[in-house]
């Protein structure tokens, strides 16, 4: 045995340790593409908010040059622009126009001077903000920066090679990040006369005198003067090369329609204003004369609309953290509620976006992985394979302890049946030379010496018996004659036959019989159960003091019962259940000087197991055992 859980032990190393390799490749494997996925699927959402951006900044390219003022004069007559209300994004605080000298004007303001009580705060805010503006107008703008990246281990530059979108798509052929969103060069646009003459025309009141919060036209250069603001200023689209400005005073001469102009519009640009504000404007050039018009974006409530409209309601924030941030500013917003830095091995998308967003930086990484169906189906297989090995191992363990166990019970059996045989033939033959040699001088000795004779012969012919019967019923050889009685017949045979051994060893037999009912049994095979069990109380209590055996006879629940109680010395707890095996015998002092076969108990579960009928034992309170055998009492013949 011991042998054998060695190399079982060997067998197991040598399986677990390829399954386990298998098992943390293929683990690993599974990582590796939940993360591309959950990469993949961050880049479409970081697609999607840049993609409102742009919406942003095709619809503020597209409004048309003079919309920044309160009403516009048109050859049908005056109409309110439509930027002569609030906006209806909360994070847009107004509209406004910079003129060439630093004054103001917001289509909030009429011709009159009349700003409706709701409107004062907001009027003032943006004249304060046109003040700031003309202070850092002429700040050299900076280049935008370079895309976010995050320096990264070998190992997982390593794993980036083979993640999902490379699966899919060679890195040459995926879509190139922009640069700018929207118009990327200056464009000439044609206007009206009525346009130009709206957007050249001041409100009264509402100018600045140069030299005060404005700046005179002739200082508008590249707008290179150095810095005044303390801080970077906002990155922006760098002014390409000017496109030919064609003023009022130098139309095409093959124009047919005099009353048309062209200007030249400049991209979106964004100058900061304070920590929670930017202004985004476009640079209009007419007749010589620059005019910047945009609106004041609120930083801390834009973001806010961009996680809650784009992040919040998908999927992906149960597994991710985002934050956006005002790079320069303490704009920032993310869904964790603490500060979150990228730590290599966990960042999976970052990005700044393009001009005029590009002091707006994303960064997401992986709180935790989303189970992936693979890896639960591939989990439950490994269990299922790690059990199913188990139970094998076990099976077969218990199994080859079966066959040596009961091989070692064959070897001893072979060598208990030896010396029960030796034992009655020898006494044969002793006594069958005495009486050959005539030392029986009286007949009453001879009587003795024949006496002893049948009873070894009866001995040996008995054990013989129980190897044939063991035999037939393992072969399922064995005819059972099953007729209809109450057992009265049983116990009359077994008091009979076993009367001279119980008067020689002085043991005192009682038996307790009540009504029975009627029903199928085999007589000679009940005899002889009860037979096997009366010789092993014999056996075992012919040396104690109390010599009894009692036999109790009852029905209960659709059952006999037959019990065989002794006053011997009992069965070792461990072994109440294994004296039926066969050639099972206890391993104490008491056995090993009493002779025996282990054969009897054995019998006497097959044949009743034969018999539909079932056997146990089971310890008395006091000194012996109880054997009791249960027999179906709706058996028919």
């Amino acid at each position: 045995m011991k042998r054998l859980r060695l190399y079982m032990i060997i067998f197991c190393v040598l399986v677990s340790l390829p399954l386990a390799f298998v098992a943390w490749r293929t683990y690993g494997a599974l990582n590796r593409e939940t993360q591309g996925q959950v990469r993949f699927f961050a880049e479409r959402l970081l697609d999607e908010i840049e993609a409102e951006l742009a919406d942003l900044v095709r619809r503020e390219e597209n409004r048309a040059v003079d919309e920044y003022r309160h009403t516009l004069v048109q050859e049908s007559g005056t109409t309110p622009s439509p930027l002569a209300r609030l906006p209806v994004e909360s994070f847009i605080l107004g509209y406004f126009q910079n003129d060439p000298d630093g004054s103001f004007q917001t289509p909030l303001v009429n011709e009159a001077q009349e700003v409706s009580a709701g409107l004062t705060e907001r009027v003032d805010q943006l004249r304060a903000i046109n003040t700031i503006f003309n202070q850092r107008k002429f700040v050299a703008q900076l280049p935008s920066p370079a895309p976010l990246k995050v320096q990264q281990p070998a190992a997982m530059a390593k794993k980036e090679q083979s993640s999902f979108a490379d699966r899919f798509l060679r890195s040459s052929e995926r879509k190139k990040a922009k640069s700018v969103l929207g118009q990327e060069q200056a464009r000439v646009e044609e206007i009206t006369a009525g346009q130009a003459m709206n957007l050249a025309q001041k409100e009264p009141g509402l100018s600045a005198p140069p030299g005060k919060d404005g700046a005179s036209a002739d200082m508008e250069k590249d707008e290179a003067a150095p810095s005044s603001y303390g801080m970077p200023a906002f990155p922006a689209v760098q002014s390409t090369p000017t496109v030919r400005q064609q003023t009022m005073a130098e139309k095409a001469p093959d124009e047919s329609d005099s009353s048309r102009f062209q200007v030249e519009v400049a991209p979106l640009q964004a100058v900061a204003i304070d920590d929670g504000r930017v202004f985004i404007f476009r640079r209009i050039g007419i007749g010589g004369q620059i005019y910047r018009q945009g609106f004041v974006l609120e930083l801390v409530p834009f973001i806010d609309h961009l996680l809650a409209v784009h992040y919040d309601p998908q999927p992906i924030a149960r597994y991710t953290a985002l934050t956006l941030n005002a790079t320069g500013l303490n704009a920032s917003r993310n869904r964790t509620g603490a500060d979150i830095g990228i730590a290599a091995g966990d960042w999976i998308a970052g990005r700044t976006f393009p001009a005029p967003f590009g002091f707006l930086t994303a960064e997401m990484r992986v709180v935790s992985l989303p189970p992936s169906p693979a890896r639960q189906t591939l989990t439950l297989v490994l269990v299922i394979l790690g059990a199913v090995m188990v139970a094998g191992l076990v099976t077969i363990y218990h199994s080859a302890r079966t066959v040596l166990d009961l091989s070692e019970r064959r070897s001893q059996f072979v060598s208990a049946v030896t010396h029960e045989l030796k034992t009655p033939l020898t006494n044969i033959r002793m006594y069958i030379e005495m009486l050959d040699q005539g030392i029986a001088a009286t007949p009453e000795r001879e009587q003795e010496y024949l006496g002893i004779l049948a009873s070894e012969s009866a001995r040996l012919s008995g054990l013989i018996n129980n190897v044939l019967e063991l035999s037939r019923l393992e072969k399922q050889t064995r005819r059972f004659d099953l007729k209809e009685g109450d057992l009265a017949d049983v116990l009359a045979d077994v008091q009979s036959v076993m009367a001279e051994s119980l008067t020689r060893e002085g043991f005192d037999l009682k038996i307790h019989a009540g009504r029975l009912p009627m029903f199928a049994y085999d007589r000679e095979v009940l005899v002889q159960v009860l037979i096997n069990l009366m010789e092993n109380s014999i056996k075992f209590g012919r040396h104690l003091p109390v010599k009894r055996i009692v036999i109790a006879a009852d029905a209960v629940d659709g059952w006999v019962r037959l019990s065989v109680s002794d006053t011997g010395p009992g069965i070792p707890k461990r072994s109440l259940k294994q004296v039926f095996d066969d050639f099972y015998r206890v391993d104490n002092d008491l056995t090993r000087t009493t002779g025996g076969t282990g054969l009897g108990l054995a019998l006497v579960k097959k044949f009743l197991v034969a018999m539909g009928g079932r056997v146990q034992a089971e310890n008395n309170d006091g000194p012996g055992c109880t054997i009791t055998i249960s027999l179906p009492a709706n058996r028919q013949p």
